[in-house]
């Protein structure tokens, strides 16, 4: 119990820190989106570009990997809509924005901090397997359930295709990914003085992102129907990574290093993009804003029950 506290207090702590700094305004909502977006356009793809290019990805091949954790997320989306379809009699668009906040975690901001302090640099290849396309497969999803809801089967595949297309071109940590790859595979390594300014970026990712989660929690408030907030809560922290665990050590029997990321990123709260999702389609706003509030606050105790299996697994 010791180790997990040693990893979940750090991490939660400077979360609390930057929540603190945002709700007595002692930085401001602008210097609050200027970090996060320094997070992820930034510093997260400078830590990523450094772990591909210098990282040997050998023969690993990603489809049990990613089985295992999409297979996790898709029970829980379809768990998720049956259950806002049958238990809360809720519209079909506001289906897709639940079973979003319930099956994509902050694995960004969050499960990327947890797993490198759980297992080190080793959780690279795993990490950036499952990274490579988790935004632009959900949101796809999502898009694709919330566009034949709102317009009774009318659908544009074509366009959200190319939406796909244009989300990986223009995603810089999916560009950081692929360019780290292809460098290390040029075998020249990388010249000390890039490599510094690289690793005192990468460096800052990892604080950079908890403070920045911290300072967004401040925007969301704990508001919505109860029952719905409830049922993301439940699938998102419980649902999903008991999914996760299950086919990652027993039925893909991932090596246990691999299976530890997957069941880790699966227990990550609701994160912003799931919040996006709801207000662009204008479904379940107050409730998903509540999950990411709540999810956030109670992943705490979640993630160390998630620690402490793996550590006793």
């Amino acid at each position: 119990m010791q180790n997990v506290i040693a990893t979940v207090a750090p991490v939660f702590g400077l979360i609390a820190l930057g929540f603190f700094l945002a709700r007595f305004a002692i930085l401001s909502e602008n210097a609050g989106k200027g970090l996060a977006d320094f997070v992820f356009t930034v510093a997260v793809p400078a830590l990523l570009f450094r772990m591909m290019s210098t990282t040997d990805a050998g023969a690993a091949t990603p489809f049990a990997l990613w089985g295992a954790y999409y297979g996790a997320s898709a029970a829980t989306w379809l768990l998720a809509s049956l259950g806002t379809w049958i238990l809360l009699k809720r519209s079909p668009l506001d289906r897709a924005a639940i079973s979003m906040g319930a099956s994509f975690g902050n694995i960004v901001m969050l499960g990327i901090p947890l797993a490198l302090d759980r297992f080190g640099a080793e959780a690279a290849i795993p990490m950036t397997l499952i990274l490579s396309i988790s935004s632009p497969i959900l949101w796809f999803a999502a898009t694709l359930q919330a566009e034949i809801a709102s317009k009774h089967g009318e659908l544009a595949l074509g366009r959200l295709l190319r939406d796909l297309f244009v989300s990986l071109a223009r995603n810089p940590i999916i560009l950081a990914l692929f360019a780290g790859l292809a460098w290390g595979q040029t075998g020249l390594g990388l010249h000390p003085i890039p490599d510094k300014m690289i690793s005192l970026l990468g460096q800052a990712a990892v604080p950079g992102a908890l403070v920045a989660l911290g300072l967004s929690l401040n925007g969301f408030e704990i508001k919505g129907q109860l029952p719905t907030v409830a049922l993301i809560c439940i699938l998102s922290l419980v649902v999903f990574p008991s999914i996760a665990w299950v086919l990652a050590f027993h039925v893909f029997h991932l090596p246990p290093l691999w299976a530890g990321v997957v069941v880790l990123f699966a227990a990550c709260p609701p994160g912003a993009n799931a919040f996006l999702f709801a207000t662009r389609y204008q479904a379940a706003v107050g409730s998903v804003s509540a999950a990411v509030a709540l999810g956030t606050t109670l992943s705490i105790l979640s993630v160390s029950l998630i620690l402490w299996l793996l550590e006793h697994s």
